[in-house]
């Protein structure tokens, strides 16, 4: 099988590390509040990709340098282009950020966003397209597509903020483009937690540390069942989760776990 380790790439755009079997990606222009190339999109799209292939990656960190998360496409590098661009080019644009969701929701880790401070376009659909978030008081989310006479509908958003926070709530977010506070993210249930700031890279890399030491292959396939559910109906769910969880009754991590149970021992999963 085709394999990698994450721990030798060199992002450009944006700092990786890896430790402990957790990649923490840090968007890194805090001049600039962290905003998205085209160039980091890309390279953020392929990340995600060959983390399916990467052996010492078992849960992803994604967060922003600064005191803040990320303010969207960045304004003179992004938006002003795309005022030039004919639909064609336009097109393949709005496709490749797509794909950057495609990636993160195929990515077979699970992964964390740690949110402090801008949350905004881009920024605030990379938090969204997360498996679980943590914010600090100072979060402020903004799905901003409206502000600058765009739609809602980007990168997926008027199909899963819905499913995240109800439809009203998203539908109110979508169509004003106001802020979302941390207190409201946390209650509408946007935000897994509210921390301090100071608490919020131990917190979101805790949680991934924890699922990183758990079994790994069924992490990745509650992700999958997660994502394919959403368009099956009870019976078809029933029916992928059934064969699902038979596949993992044949991993060695399910042998670990009854062996460490009948012993009374903590079980030591391998990921497979």
């Amino acid at each position: 099988m085709y394999k990698l380790k994450a721990a030798d790439w060199r992002p450009e755009h944006f700092k990786l590390e890896v430790a402990n079997n957790v990649a923490t990606i840090t968007l890194n222009r805090p001049e600039r509040k962290n905003p998205l190339t085209f160039e980091s999109y890309a390279e953020l799209r392929d990340t995600f990709h060959k983390f399916q292939y990467a052996e010492d990656v078992r849960a992803v960190v994604i967060t922003g340098a600064g005191g803040n998360f990320c303010s969207g496409g960045d304004v003179h590098e992004i938006i002003g282009p795309l005022t030039k661009m004919d639909m064609t080019g336009l097109l393949k644009f709005t496709r490749m950020t797509g794909n950057l969701v495609k990636e993160m929701r195929n990515c077979p880790q699970p992964i964390i966003a740690a949110v402090d401070g801008i949350c905004c376009g881009a920024g605030a659909i990379i938090s969204m397209a997360s498996d679980l978030r943590y914010g600090t008081p100072k979060a402020k989310t903004g799905f901003l597509f409206v502000k600058v006479g765009l739609a809602g509908c980007d990168m997926g958003a008027c199909s899963i903020l819905p499913r995240i926070i109800g439809q009203g709530r998203a539908s109110e977010l979508l169509y004003t483009g106001r802020m979302m506070s941390a207190e409201e993210g946390q209650a509408w249930g946007f935000f897994n937690g509210v921390v301090a700031q100071e608490d919020l890279l131990a917190t979101a890399t805790n949680m991934a540390r924890s699922l990183a030491d758990g079994p790994a292959f069924a992490h990745s396939v509650t992700k999958k069942c997660l994502h394919q559910e959403w368009n099956q109906t009870i019976e078809q769910a029933l029916e992928t989760e059934a064969e699902a969880q038979a596949i993992c009754m044949q991993t060695e991590d399910f042998k670990i776990a009854y062996h460490a149970f009948v012993a009374k021992e903590t079980p030591k999963f391998i990921g497979n």
